[in-house]
């Protein structure tokens, strides 16, 4: 009976276009077309010109469809023959007579004796894709199936084109998904704050934010722990051509070591035990951004060697990747460590620290800007009262700012901001006092620098290391010999817990696995 050519393409056009699942409808069309070609199984590539490769998406026979995902690279000599614009429509009586058919051969897709019919999906004059059916009989296709199968060539395009176009954006929104929960945790934490003392303490260092901040070099911050490198990280930032780009903070003494280059370079599927899914590390998260490299003398000499290659090429490597990505990113990195110590030493490399070293930032510690104390007392007041759910902000006690001003602050502001915080707490809504400050008064000289009035008995004096091995053992005795987490003792000292753990070892106390081992002898 002869075929109703247009009944014909009207029912499989519905069929071919009836869903943007390429599972869904390659079967749908397959049971459709069976009855008018002689084909045990049809496959869906998509040809992708720019990297001279074939994409197989999918397959379909008469138990169901199954998605492929797997690339098959076609060999350059080949790539004019796959990519020429006319739209005929090939038989093979034999698999094996196909140029490009190798692959699917060895991977069990296809037998080499089968043959084959072939249509090309072309889109104005660009190839997109085929569609391939496969028979087990020798020579079973001919020429009339050939032309009836022609005329679904745009149906197959178009249902190609949206596919591929629909898995594209189903990415793109997962990785949105991803980027605004990531950037919204990122965002919590910096609300609210301000630069208390750039037209004061800070005013130096401001100006400098200010020249450094429309270029794209390279900015090294130093200066004691809890200075507030992170906000002038982020200042830099917001004053910049980038500010609308994501800025992505990486505390690099937080990381495992194991973690570093998936959390630093993303990893493909299936690089490692546990990686399920790609996932997409800080530097690319960070593309047409900012990325700030916290505690950036933490990291690992491996580490080292690849953010070395990323400042020097602009590229990354996802872990169990074998191409490279682009990445037009701006490095802020940050230490309280001496870097130069530290090269002497040949635990940094000096070729990094220069590199990181186009524009330093010295930010003074707190006791060099006393000036501005009484502000950020009044600031943190207002802020925690805030976040504690004090409505009436309270007020100091009298004498409560000359204590405050007498103190060093060797945790600077990260140390006030938690003084303060906790009078809060023990004010319970009246006046603020600043009782439990534990330390001799200081005083001035004529030239300004501070001087401590040492009050202990000499004979009472220890060395610094036993100072120091001493309230490392009470606060662990503290946390059950806990060194990380959130109940460990690295958050009461406020230090990284991997620089609580090398000072541990220079100093000979035990942690971890050498403690069962010390009990077990």
């Amino acid at each position: 009976m002869k075929t109703d050519e247009k009944e014909f393409f009207r029912e499989a056009t519905l069929r071919i276009c009836g869903s943007l699942d390429v599972q869904t409808f390659l079967y749908e069309s397959f049971i459709y077309l069976q009855d008018y070609l002689p084909a045990d199984s049809m496959f869906l590539t998509h040809y992708r010109p720019e990297k001279g490769e074939h994409i197989a998406l999918a397959a379909a026979s008469a138990e169901g469809s199954s998605l492929l995902n797997f690339k098959v690279k076609i060999p350059p000599d080949l790539r004019t023959y796959v990519s020429r614009p006319d739209k005929e429509t090939p038989i093979f009586e034999k698999a094996e007579m196909h140029p490009t058919a190798r692959p699917w051969i060895s991977r069990g897709l296809l037998e080499k004796d089968a043959s084959l019919l072939v249509l090309r999906l072309i889109v104005g004059k660009d190839i997109v894709g085929g569609v391939t059916f496969s028979s087990k009989q020798s020579g079973a296709f001919t020429r009339e199936h050939a032309d009836l199968v022609s005329q679904l060539r745009e149906p197959f395009a178009i249902a190609l084109s949206n596919s591929v176009m629909y898995q594209e954006l189903l990415k793109l929104k997962e990785l949105l998904a991803e980027d605004n929960r990531f950037l919204h945790r990122e965002l919590l934490q910096m609300a609210g704050e301000e630069i208390v003392g750039a037209d004061f303490g800070l005013r130096g260092v401001m100006e400098m934010v200010r020249q450094v901040a429309p270029l794209s070099s390279p900015v090294l911050l130093s200066g004691e722990t809890g200075t507030g490198k992170e906000v002038i990280a982020s200042a830099i930032h917001n004053l910049s051509t980038r500010k609308d780009g994501p800025f992505i903070k990486v505390n690099c003494g937080a990381i495992p070591e194991n973690l570093m280059d998936s959390e630093l370079f993303g990893h493909e599927k299936g690089a490692f035990t546990g990686a399920l899914a790609k996932k997409r590390g800080r530097f690319e998260r960070a593309h047409g951004g900012t990325i700030f490299l916290d505690e950036v003398g933490e990291l690992q000499p491996e580490a080292q060697v690849r953010l070395l290659r990323v400042l020097q090429e602009k590229e990354i490597e996802r872990v169990g990747g074998t191409e490279p990505i682009k990445v037009d990113i701006r490095v802020i990195a940050a230490t309280h460590r001496d870097l130069e110590a530290m090269i002497t030493e040949e635990t940094f490399r000096d070729d990094l620290y220069f590199r990181l070293n186009v524009f330093p930032i010295t930010l003074p510690p707190l006791r060099e800007r006393r000036g501005d104390i009484p502000s950020l007392v009044h600031y943190f007041i207002r802020k925690k009262s805030q976040e504690i759910g004090i409505r009436e902000i309270p007020s100091l006690v009298q004498g409560a700012l000359e204590d405050i001003m007498s103190y060093s602050w060797p945790g600077n502001i990260r140390e006030l901001e938690n003084t303060v915080e906790r009078a809060l707490i023990l004010s319970r809504g009246g006046p603020i006092a600043f009782g439990d400050i534990h330390q001799a008064p200081m005083t001035f000289g004529t030239d300004d620098k501070l001087t401590a009035k040492l009050q202990s008995k000499a004979e009472d004096t220890l060395a610094l290391d036993e100072v120091v091995s001493g309230h490392i053992r009470k606060v662990l005795d503290m946390t059950r010999g806990r060194v990380g987490g959130e109940k460990g003792a690295a958050r009461l000292l406020q230090v990284n817990p991997s620089t609580l753990r090398k000072r541990m070892r220079k100093l000979g106390i035990l942690f971890g696995r050498k403690v069962i081992k010390a009990e077990k002898s």
